[in-house]
């Protein structure tokens, strides 16, 4: 396999972990904020989380692909900043007991969920636990962006590129929500259907992250522009200009174009087929955006339609297998 084709699996890695805590981290906050809708979706955030056994088993073969997973691995150049960052063992340590942990945390969160209402110590005690949530989700998703997709060119350092990834990433995971509740209610698949009213609430919070996630497209990209340090340009020009300059585009206009323009007026954001078309777009977008950011460096190389078809089907099905049997075990299908 070429780097190319390897990087599907490492989008595919990313992907399945934004949604496996995605919706840990969406319970958590709604209800920290006292979100009153938040019950509706908690089940299907705990089936989502799945997910992460098999976003661990994917880690393990990344770190295991070595130079196909961080081409730096044995070219590293004199002037890296913080060269220690940049070793396989520590790289290893960190993404494997972050996940570790991360896993141990919302596990101990959907228990605590369960038994909430049991009494005003349990109700506490979740409490405390939902409010390291957030936290620990924004801190471990910065760092997952730092090592699979910001330092895999080692002299291309941003600082508000952590907080893009998880804008980007977490707007991704609403999107897939909206999705995925409109084909199980329309399909009749769950024992009680997501209400109408949840679609718009979520529509609203994707209006949120739009303008969330080109704030800090552009702040980043003004900073790189106006620096026009080499070092910083290279990269972003590469991926504008290069083979995947369509993908780079297309990702322009399917993250920001179209969900502003639709969802900045309050009839599509009523509308549920105007909110899942946005909802498809970003979606589309957002593995754009992945996929360049990881393959696009230079600004060379094809797009490796075979590997999307093989590799993303698999991680797919086996997805889907894995959160329907969770949905399953939770008694929220039908059958």
């Amino acid at each position: 396999m070429s780097y190319y084709d390897w990087s599907v699996l490492t989008v595919s890695f990313l992907v399945v972990l934004s949604l496996s805590l995605g919706g840990v981290a969406l319970t958590a906050t709604l209800h920290l904020v006292g979100a009153r809708w938040q019950c509706e979706i908690r089940p299907l955030a705990k089936s989502l989380f799945a997910l992460l056994p098999l976003a661990f088993v994917l880690l393990l073969v990344l770190l295991a692909g070595g130079s196909h997973t961080f081409p730096w691995l044995g070219h590293l150049g004199s002037d890296v900043h913080m060269p220690g960052w940049y070793t396989m063992p520590l790289l290893a340590a960190r993404e494997i007991i972050g996940l570790l942990f991360m896993g141990y945390l919302c596990s101990v969160y959907l228990k605590r969920q369960e038994v909430a209402d049991r009494s005003e110590a349990d109700k506490e005690s979740f409490h405390n636990v939902a409010t390291w949530i957030p936290f620990f989700y924004v801190l471990y998703g910065t760092m997952v962006s730092w090592d699979f997709e910001m330092t895999l060119m080692p002299s291309w350092h941003s600082a508000i590129y952590g907080l893009q990834n998880i804008i980007s990433n977490f707007g991704m995971f609403l999107s897939f929500l909206v999705v995925w509740v409109f084909f199980l209610n329309a399909g009749g698949k769950l024992r009680a259907n997501v209400k109408d009213h949840i679609p718009n609430y979520i529509a609203q919070m994707l209006f949120a992250f739009t303008l969330l996630w080109v704030y800090t497209f552009f702040a980043q990209y003004l900073t790189i522009w106006y620096g026009n340090l080499p070092d910083e340009t290279d990269r972003i020009y590469a991926m504008q200009d290069g083979n995947y300059t369509f993908l780079w585009w297309s990702m322009i206009f399917l993250k920001f174009v179209i969900p502003f323009v639709t969802l900045c007026f309050p009839g599509p954001r009523h509308s549920l087929s105007a909110i899942n078309f946005v909802a498809v777009c970003i979606i589309i977008g957002t593995l754009f955006e992945r996929f360049n950011w990881v393959a696009g460096m230079d600004g060379k190389g094809t797009l490796p339609l075979l590997a999307v078809v093989v590799v993303g089907g698999a991680v797919a099905t086996i997805g889907f297998h894995l959160v329907r049997s969770a949905m399953r075990k939770n008694q929220i299908l039908k059958v």
